[in-house]
């Protein structure tokens, strides 16, 4: 399997945090709602290097509600090349906000393809899905990292990949993303249908899939 990042990643939520404590965890990304406390289970990891950055999982601006922003898509840029240019060969970054479903995930794409910026949309997708199977990641942060790292749209169709597969595979989903005030999401994984060589990029996408060993 070809290496994309330099450096192993996990991704995880705030209830799966304790079985990460002694995986040689030595970089923690910290995403968290802004007020909520920092988790316990982080005090008995090893020593390691911690960010936190806070916002609320939203992809639409909502009274009294903190978006992610420009600044800590930055932030997140900075944490990427620190990364890269560590010289430890056991580096490994623990990503984690309150499920590890949907901010998480979106910091993966935007680390991705910070680190390779000819990566392919649907390769993209299928390397987030190989990291985090259950992802769904937030749709406001990949418009934003479209924006900074100038890649035309490449982060929304990765993320738009991944909506439709989970859609595909739990029908059931799209009326708890919706009503979770997040229908564009929904939106975007089937807007895809719509494109004239969307036959074509799925069969490559499928492809990738299997080569890559996803599935749900």
């Amino acid at each position: 399997m070809a290496v994309i990042l330099p450096y192993a990643v996990t991704v995880c939520g705030f209830a799966e945090l304790a079985d990460y404590c002694s995986a040689g965890v030595s970089h923690v990304l910290s995403i968290l709602d802004p007020g909520s406390p920092i988790p316990e289970e982080l005090a008995l990891f090893s020593e390691h290097r911690r960010l936190e950055l806070r916002f609320h999982d939203i992809v639409a601006d909502q009274p009294g509600m903190q978006p992610p922003g420009p600044e800590h898509i930055c932030r997140l840029q900075a944490l990427g090349r620190d990364l890269t240019a560590a010289r430890s060969a056991d580096r490994h970054l623990l990503i984690h906000c309150h499920a590890g479903f949907s901010r998480s995930p979106a910091v993966v794409a935007l680390l991705l393809a910070q680190a390779q910026p000819s990566l392919a949309a649907e390769r993209l997708a299928v390397e987030v899905l190989r990291i985090r199977p259950n992802a769904w990641p937030n749709l406001r942060i990949m418009e934003l990292g479209d924006s900074v790292l100038h890649r035309r749209g490449e982060l929304v169709e990765a993320a738009s990949w991944i909506y439709r597969y989970r859609l595909e595979h739990e029908p059931g989903l799209a009326d708890m993303i919706a009503e979770n005030g997040r229908a564009r999401e929904v939106q975007a994984g089937r807007r895809l249908e719509g494109s004239a060589d969307f036959r074509q990029r799925l069969g490559h996408f499928r492809r990738e899939l299997r080569t890559y060993g996803v599935g749900l």
